[in-house]
Parts: C-alpha cells; sequence; structure tokens
C-alpha cells in the first residue's frame, strides 16, 4: 500500500500473519440514487488500496434494495466514475442478485422465532422505541404465532399488501442499550417496480439486513465501512449469528472525510440540484466526482490527498487547501502554460509595422518533455485590466503612463496614451514597443516597472472562463438549513481572451494560465468555448 500504517492495515496483517486469511477482499457498495462524492473516494481508496497490497481484490457491488430511488442511469455513471479514478473491481455484484438468499435467511429467523410480522405504523414504531434511559414498548404483534408470519411474510412478497401496512421485524431485546437493537425492522413492503427485477418482489430488505449477508456469501475478509455505521456492529454481527450461515465476515469502521467549505452528503447535494441552487450532480462546485472532474481534478491528486489523510477511528474536518495542495502538485509537471487574458484591456502598439510574427515559447519551463509553441504578436494585443494603472501608488510593478514592462516572452512596451470612452472608462492603450529588447535576444540596457502576460488581438479567442469560490464558509452545519448556508456569489463569469491553440483543446484538457492558476476545458456548454478553474498557483497548505 502507501508508506506508513494504520489500523486497518495492522489488523489486516495480523489476520493474513494468524493464518485467519491468506488474502484481503473487500467491497465497495454504492447505492445507486446519486453520484459519488469524494466521500465514497476515501472508501474506494481504503478498499482497493488494501485488497491490492495483500493479494486479493475488490467486488463493486451496488445496493440497490430500494428501487422507488434508485436508477439504473446512476449504476452507468458510478461504474464510469470508478474507472475514471483508476480502480478496477473484480466482478459487478448487485445486492438484488441475493435477494432469494436474503429471502431464505430471513424465513430462516421467523422459524427460529427470532423475528415477526408486524402490522405496526412507522410512526407508532418511532414512539414505542423508547430513548437511551428508558426501555422500548414491546409491539402486540411480537409473540405472533411462527406459521401466522410465515403466511404474512410470503403474501407480503407476492404484494397483496399495501405499502406501509406490514413489515417484518427482527426479534431481539426491546430493552436493549443499543437501540438499534430493539426489534429492527428487516423487510418492508414497496410496490415500485425494480430496475433489475421489475415486479418480482414486493418486499425489500434494509440496508442492515442486506449488508452481511452480502458480505457472507462474497467471501468478504474485511467489510470496511465509515464511522456512522459503528453503533450498527452489533446488528451485523447479530444477523450473521442467526441466520445459520457458515461463514463470518468482519465489519470494521474508519473515520468519514469531512472538508471545511464543501457540501458532501448525498443527501444535501440531491437537494441542492432538486432545488435547482447548483448545475447538476456535475457543479464545478461540488466535491462529486463528475464534479471534480469537470473542474479538472485529477485522479491521482484526489487518491494522494486522500492517502495523505489517513485512515483512523477520529473524526475530523480537513482544510480544502490540502485536497487543493495535492491537485496542484499532481498538475504542475503535467499541464502547458499558456496565456489567457480574463479582463481584456485592448492594446494598439502604434510603432509596430508589419503583419505579425511568432515567438517561441517553452511549455513549461520545469517539465522540457511537454516541448514548445509558437504564439503569434502582432500590432494589437490584449493585457489584463489589473496590468494597468492610470494613478499608480509608489512602487507599483505594472503598466502605466509613460512607464515601460516586459510582455513576457516578447518586448519591452511603453504606455503612451490612454483612450477613455464617455463615462471616462479606459477602453485602450496606445503603446511603443523597442524592437531591440525582444525576448532571448540578451537585452540588458535597461529593467521595465514589471513582466505582465497578454495573448495577440488578431489571433486570440474569446471564452468563457470560471472561478469558484467554496459553497459554504467553514464547516456545514447540520443544525442550520442548508440553503441558508449556501453562498451566493461563489461562481464568477470572465469573458476572456485566450490563445487559439486552446481552442482545439477537448473536454477536461488541463492548462496552467500563466499567473492565474490551473484551468480545465468544459464541453458541458458547448456552444461557447468554456474553462473552469481547477486551482489558484498559490497555497496556503502547509505539510
Amino acid at each position: 500500500m502507501r508508506e506508513g500504517s494504520n489500523f486497518i492495515r495492522d489488523i489486516v496483517i495480523e489476520d493474513i500473519e494468524s493464518g485467519k486469511h491468506q488474502f484481503a477482499i473487500t467491497r465497495f457498495p454504492p447505492e445507486p440514487n446519486g453520484l459519488l462524492h469524494i466521500g465514497h473516494c476515501k472508501a474506494l481508496t481504503i478498499n482497493f488500496d488494501i485488497s491490492s497490497e495483500f493479494n486479493g481484490f475488490t467486488y463493486l457491488r451496488f445496493d440497490d434494495t430500494n428501487p422507488a430511488k434508485e436508477d439504473e442511469r446512476f449504476v452507468k455513471l458510478i461504474k464510469e466514475d470508478i474507472k475514471w479514478m483508476g480502480f478496477e473491481w473484480k466482478e459487478l455484484r448487485y445486492a438484488s442478485d441475493y435477494f432469494e438468499e436474503m429471502y431464505k435467511r430471513a424465513h430462516i429467523l421467523i422459524d427460529k422465532g427470532l423475528a415477526y410480522v408486524d402490522d405496526i405504523s412507522a410512526e407508532e414504531m418511532r414512539e414505542m422505541r423508547g430513548t437511551l434511559t428508558e426501555p422500548g414498548v414491546e409491539s402486540k404483534n411480537r409473540n405472533r404465532p411462527i406459521e401466522e408470519s410465515k403466511d404474512l411474510f410470503t403474501r407480503m412478497k407476492e404484494g397483496e399488501f399495501e405499502e406501509g401496512s406490514l413489515t417484518l421485524r427482527a426479534k431481539i431485546d426491546m430493552a436493549h442499550p443499543n437501540i438499534i437493537m430493539r426489534d429492527p425492522v428487516i423487510y418492508r413492503i414497496v410496490n415500485t417496480p425494480h430496475y433489475r427485477t421489475g415486479d418480482t418482489w414486493h418486499i425489500y430488505p434494509m440496508y442492515d439486513f442486506a449488508h452481511p449477508l452480502e458480505d457472507y456469501v462474497e467471501r468478504i475478509t474485511h467489510s470496511l465501512c465509515s464511522l456512522e455505521f459503528e453503533n450498527n456492529r452489533p446488528l451485523y454481527d447479530w444477523y450473521l449469528e442467526n441466520t445459520d450461515v457458515e461463514y463470518f465476515p468482519k465489519q470494521y469502521e474508519f473515520a468519514k472525510l469531512n472538508i471545511e467549505g464543501a457540501i458532501i452528503g448525498k443527501r444535501h447535494i440531491l437537494r441542492l440540484v432538486d432545488e435547482g441552487l447548483i448545475d447538476g450532480w456535475d457543479d464545478p462546485r461540488l466535491l462529486t466526482i463528475s464534479g471534480m472532474r469537470r473542474r479538472g481534478y485529477t485522479p491521482d491528486g484526489i487518491k494522494n490527498f486522500i492517502r495523505a489523510t489517513g485512515v483512523s477511528k477520529e473524526n475530523s474536518t480537513v482544510d480544502m487547501a490540502m485536497l487543493e495542495h495535492f491537485i496542484r502538485e499532481d498538475l504542475k509537471l503535467k499541464t502547458p502554460r499558456v496565456m489567457a487574458v480574463l479582463d481584456p484591456l485592448k492594446v494598439v502598439i502604434t510603432n509596430y509595422e508589419g503583419e505579425g510574427e511568432l515567438l517561441p515559447m517553452t511549455n513549461n519551463v520545469e517539465n522540457p518533455d511537454l516541448g514548445e509553441r509558437e504564439m503569434p504578436f502582432s500590432r494589437e494585443i490584449y493585457i489584463e485590466r489589473e496590468d494597468f494603472m492610470e494613478e499608480p501608488p509608489k512602487g507599483y510593478k505594472r503598466l502605466s503612463p509613460g512607464k515601460e514592462v516586459r510582455l513576457m516572452g516578447a518586448y519591452f512596451i511603453r504606455c503612451d496614451e490612454v483612450i477613455k470612452d464617455e463615462k471616462g472608462e479606459v477602453i485602450e492603450l496606445r503603446c511603443s514597443y523597442d524592437i531591440e529588447t525582444k525576448s532571448g535576444s540578451g537585452f540588458k540596457g535597461r529593467k521595465p516597472q514589471g513582466t505582465i502576460h497578454w495573448v495577440d488581438g488578431k489571433s486570440s479567442i474569446p471564452a468563457r472562463v470560471y472561478r469558484f469560490t467554496s459553497l459554504i464558509d467553514g464547516v456545514f452545519d447540520s443544525e442550520v438549513d442548508l440553503v441558508d448556508q449556501i453562498k451566493k456569489d461563489s461562481v464568477q463569469l470572465y469573458h476572456a481572451r485566450v490563445e487559439k491553440i486552446l481552442g482545439e483543446s477537448h473536454d477536461h484538457d488541463a492548462f496552467q494560465f500563466v499567473r492565474h492558476g490551473y484551468f480545465a476545458k468544459d464541453e458541458t456548454h458547448p456552444e461557447e468555448l468554456t474553462f473552469n478553474e481547477t486551482v489558484s498557483l498559490k497555497s496556503s497548505f502547509k505539510l
């Protein structure tokens, strides 16, 4: 695996050295009711890293036990996300593959007097469950005869009853200190057709019942899940102990991934999507895999970040700057550096003669393997509006009237005249250039105020460029309404001018825009060349 160790890795090593297991078999079990986010990336990375290091494999298993909320479209997209992350599963499995097995095991519980069919409502069930300090109240149906429960359960499967009218519950202990163990529901009636099994089933197992039996069938050696399921582990074990299985998998929990400034939970993302507060599941401000891909994050950068956060049993919150650091580090040597002017200000070089020329540019000074390109230069160019100031403060290092700057990779220019519109806003600069100062000529006669980037006026092309800030400030607060936490100004749109070669780029192609940051091509809106900011150039994170 990676350098260092963690408690899960230590458990696996001990199991293998003791002879309990020969290798590690894990599984990744998403529910196809939405898309994967960075929390799933953590589970993916942990499961696949463990099985890879210890000569095993990982199943991809879709937890499709709730047909009312699940969709085959999400199955397809989730598989694409996992492949994009660089993980290869051993076999594709579905919880629905095991419906017959689960049904059989539920009958075993009924036969043992450990499960019963109940007709109380979900609301009544909640009221009768008790509290942490008070025991629950037993249902009037708790001692229903075994044969009666078997008959009702069979008829539930055949679709004789309405949704919500009956459930199958485990008979455990209504005074158990762990409320989860107080006669939990095993099966409920759902009359919605299943996307794989159609109308075959009218009852579906709860996750807590399905999970251990799926692990049993697949002979999972280490069932790894997030810390929220720690209280459910006694129920996981109880179902295995009482359904006559021949193999007992073990569940282990690790801390969830919380990131400052991010909305991660699938339920919260779904609400943002449904209410139109974001641009779908792939909104670049989301840490869904599709959103991160659209923004230009890289699989290696994401995985390196997750491995650096470690595996523990203590929940904590990670600074967004840490994630951005690992994305930036991964992109640094992989991306060509190009010119893009986000807020263009026209510059006319009045003493430039001829149609123009091609200037050599290095694509990445830190990685010569990315080669060079030729960039057009002519009489008209664009610079960033912020790189000019009519009345500059002391120490200003960019262009101002009568002052000289170097155009990156080109010439010195001096601002001779400022053109304004009727509102007094600067719309054009008229400058002169010094032909002796061409970049690479060795000119050492004088030093300019500074160096600024630019694009050619004739050959550059328009582009939309989006920059982002976090969706929320600080850590998500589950006690405050989600909508009240969303920032209204987390997207900025620029009508930019960029080098012509960017018009030949493809979806998700990554570039470093000189002096701005890393950006990725976005073909979601093909009507206009569009780029999304991935990360800025500067990092506030310290390793």
